[in-house]
Parts: C-alpha cells; sequence; structure tokens
C-alpha cells in the first residue's frame, strides 16, 4: 500500500458523520420546575380524600404522604446517579439499555408511547377539558375537542424550541404554587369563622397496616411524575450538577407543598368530611371564600393540568427519538429540527398519538391495563442503578446517591408491593396489559433486522456526552 492510499479515508468514513444533537439548553431552574411542574397535576386536590378513607387519624394522613414523598425522593436521587453518569436523551429507556439490554429497553419505550406516557397526555387533556365545562358551558364533544386543542398547542410549542417549552413550565409552576399559596393563605386568615368540628364517625375506624398501604399507593400517584426530567438528561447544561438538583429540589418542593395543602385542608375540614368530598380544594375554598373559592379551584386545577401536560410532552418525546437514533424505531423520528433544534418529528408523534387518544376515549382502559407493567418498569429503572454499579465499575459517576443501596432497594420494594397488589387484585387487567406491552418483542426484531439488512455494520448510536459537558 501506498502512503497516498493510507491515507484515503476508510470505506463508509465519509458516510459516518457525527449526527446532531440536541442542544444543552435548560438550567438547574429549569430542571427544578420540570420536576415540580410534572409531579403536581390533579392529584393534589383529589388525592386527599382517598387517603382519608385510610387512615384513622391526622398524624397517620400526614405521615403517609411524608413515606409517599420519601419514597419519590429515593426514586429520583437513584435516578439522578445513571443521569448524571450517562447523560443522554431518554433517561430511563437508556438506563434500561443499558443494564438490562435493548430488548428490554424498547419494551420500555414502546409501552410509554403505546399508553404509559401518551396516555397520561391524553387523561391530562380530557380532565382539561372536563374542568373547562365548569366555567364555561360546553358539550362533552366540545370538552374533548378543547383538550385535542389543547395537546395541539403545547405540542407546537415545544416544538419551537426547548426553552420556549421550559418558559410555559415555569409560568404554569409558579402559577399553581401560588394558587396553593393562596388556598393556605385564606385557611389561615379564615381560620376563626372555619375551625373544624368534633371529628365524626371515620370510614377507617384505626390505621392498619393494610389500610396504610392503600392510602400509600393513591400518594405515589399523587407523586408520579419525578422521573421524567430523566428524559431530557440529554438536554441539561452541566448533568452530573444540575440533574441531581434539579430532582433534589423538585422533589423536596413538591413534598412541602403537598403537606402545606394538607394542612391548609385539615385547619378548614375536619378528618370525616374530607373524607366525604372528593373535591377537596373546592370545597375547602367554597367554605373559606364562598362560590369564588370553587370557581378559584377550578381555574388553579386548570393551570396545574395545563403545566403537567406540557411537562408530559416537552420531556416523553425524547424516549421515541432516543429509540429511533438507536435504529430500533422510524429512522425519521430520530430527526432534529434545523432551526429550531428539537426532535420535532417524536413531539408530532407523541402529540398525534395522544390526540387520538383524548378524542376516541379508549385511553381509560388501556391505561388500566399498563399499572401492572408501569410499576414493573420503575423498579427495574431504579434497580439498574445497583446492576450498572456491577457491571460498569469503572463509569465515572460525578453523583452518587446517598443512602446507597438501602434508598434503591426501598422504592423498589414498594414499587414491588404495587405490582403484586395490581397482579393479585385485578389479574385479568394485570394479565393483557403485559400482553400489550409485549406485542413490542416482534416489532423490536424487526426493526433490529431491517437496521442490520440496511447497514452491515450496524451498531445503535449513542448521545452520550461527558459528563459536565
Amino acid at each position: 500500500m501506498t502512503e497516498s492510499e493510507s491515507n484515503l479515508p476508510k470505506p463508509g468514513a465519509l458516510l459516518q458523520a457525527p449526527l446532531p444533537t440536541l442542544p444543552r439548553a435548560i438550567g438547574v431552574v429549569g430542571a427544578t420546575v420540570i420536576v415540580i411542574g410534572t409531579i403536581i397535576g390533579s392529584g393534589i386536590f383529589l388525592v386527599p380524600h382517598n387517603v382519608a378513607l385510610e387512615v384513622g387519624g391526622i398524624r397517620s394522613l400526614y405521615l403517609v404522604w411524608i413515606v409517599g414523598g420519601i419514597l419519590a425522593l429515593a426514586g429520583a436521587l437513584s435516578l439522578a446517579e445513571l443521569g448524571a453518569a450517562i447523560p443522554e436523551a431518554g433517561g430511563v429507556y437508556v438506563y434500561l439499555r443499558e443494564a438490562y439490554g435493548r430488548p428490554i429497553a424498547f419494551l420500555f419505550g414502546w409501552a410509554s408511547l403505546l399508553v404509559i406516557d401518551a396516555g397520561s397526555a391524553a387523561t391530562l387533556a380530557v380532565a382539561f377539558g372536563i374542568y373547562s365545562a365548569t366555567l364555561i358551558p360546553v358539550t362533552a364533544l366540545e370538552q374533548k375537542l378543547i383538550g385535542a386543542a389543547v395537546i395541539a398547542i403545547l405540542t407546537l410549542i415545544n416544538l419551537l424550541g426547548v426553552r420556549k417549552g421550559t418558559a410555559v413550565q415555569a409560568i404554569f409552576t409558579v402559577a399553581k404554587l401560588g394558587g396553593l399559596g393562596i388556598i393556605v393563605g385564606c385557611a389561615l386568615y379564615f381560620h376563626r369563622a372555619t375551625r373544624p368540628g368534633p371529628v365524626g364517625r371515620l370510614p377507617t375506624a384505626h390505621t392498619t397496616l393494610n389500610s396504610f398501604g392503600i392510602a400509600l399507593i393513591g400518594v405515589l400517584w399523587a407523586y408520579q411524575g419525578w422521573h421524567q426530567l430523566s428524559y431530557s438528561a440529554g438536554e441539561i447544561r452541566k448533568p452530573s450538577r444540575n440533574l441531581p438538583l434539579g430532582f433534589l429540589l423538585g422533589t423536596l418542593v413538591v413534598m412541602a407543598a403537598y403537606l402545606i395543602a394538607n394542612f391548609a385542608y385539615l385547619r378548614t375540614l375536619s378528618l370525616d368530611v374530607l373524607a366525604k368530598h372528593q373535591r377537596v380544594a373546592a370545597v375547602t375554598m367554597q367554605i373559606l371564600v364562598g362560590p369564588q373559592g370553587a370557581a378559584f379551584v377550578s381555574i388553579l386545577i386548570l393551570c396545574s393540568i395545563f403545566g403537567a401536560l406540557n411537562g408530559t410532552l416537552l420531556t416523553s418525546s425524547r424516549v421515541y427519538y432516543a429509540m429511533a437514533r438507536d435504529k430500533i424505531f422510524f429512522a425519521w423520528v430520530s430527526k432534529i429540527h434545523t432551526r429550531y433544534r428539537t426532535p420535532a418529528s417524536a413531539l408530532l408523534v407523541l402529540g398525534g398519538w395522544s390526540t387520538l387518544l383524548a378524542l376516541s376515549g379508549t385511553y381509560e382502559q388501556l391505561y388500566t391495563y399498563v399499572v401492572f407493567t408501569m410499576w414493573t418498569f420503575s423498579a427495574a429503572a431504579i434497580f439498574a442503578v445497583i446492576v450498572l454499579r456491577r457491571k460498569m465499575p469503572g463509569l465515572a459517576r460525578p453523583y452518587r446517591v446517598i443512602g446507597y443501596p438501602i434508598l434503591p432497594l426501598a422504592f423498589v420494594l414498594a414499587a414491588m408491593l404495587i405490582v403484586v397488589n395490581t397482579a393479585v387484585a385485578e389479574p385479568a387487567e394485570s394479565a393483557i396489559g403485559l400482553g400489550i406491552v409485549l406485542t413490542g418483542v416482534p416489532l423490536f426484531y424487526l426493526w433490529q433486522r431491517k437496521s442490520a439488512r440496511g447497514n452491515p455494520s450496524y451498531a445503535p448510536s449513542s448521545d452520550t456526552a461527558k459528563p459536565g459537558e
């Protein structure tokens, strides 16, 4: 071989230019508001009623919310270790891929698109339409159309840039926290006229381990969404610092907000009254300030739902983008908008499918089916912290979860208890949900075979950035 021949590029080298990546435009404030905004939806306005049905005293009620918050924090800090070490777009999908292999990761992404995250977006959109009806007269069809329009608007906003999506998240996070603050302020200011009377007969006379566990499941639903920041890990500036801080600060703020909101409810309503009314926030404000209070709560819930829906679209779309870059999903879903530097195709896929679910109403049954698998994936993602410590001992970990391995194992145990409880209580639905997820198995191998045929040197692409970039 001559010297000139040795300097020629290797076959295919000119085709292997680095793929464009998403810009790191989210700072610690943006990361924090994503955590807060995706967790706080409608749960804090409804779940306290469900908790009151299962506990026999106020101390037990607060304890359930504290334990739920600690478990959510355990999960969030565990994901923070993984995100700081592997700061890629796709979050949980990436951690499952590295810990258990691409088939398991694909099944998570498939379930996320099919129902889990798209179903969450559809649920929030429909709830937005329903609560709109408390302020303006609209038919059932118009409620669905309002929900679809909200999905379309937020999809467009997030398509126009991650900074715009994060700005919307910040605005509505401040609005919902401010609204909760107003409820607390009213409860403190008007407490003399509305001091709760003696507690009447409670549905559960004494808190038992079983009733505490049932109440905890409801509370964990209210904390659901803490994991979604991980999906945007590839867009966070200095992820080794900002990702753990975002998880920590966001989850702590939500814990504080939930405890303070329950304080406001119990300062106005006795525990037995709390157990009788599902719309506890509306009842509380109606007692405190009259009919205007109920209208205020409806507006607050609309702001809260709007922010949670924005957070879902902003973050979850990155999972399908990551799958496409790994060549196990439609290649065009990995496209980044040339001007706005957003995963536009992935956003349109999520927005479009969520809209169809919201308009059809089928998401309700589908969502019931995947509770079993959703919590299984949650447990697997957190257990990946332990798996990767053994599998990749040399991986740079700028942040390590405190209390290892107790915190990760505590969350895994709680998640698996929910899985077992769901399987026992709803065996048919759990089996159907597992079947829905397993429909992704042949699809995974079809995409993998297609990628291998199209590129004999096929290997999954990576969006990995060095920690701290």
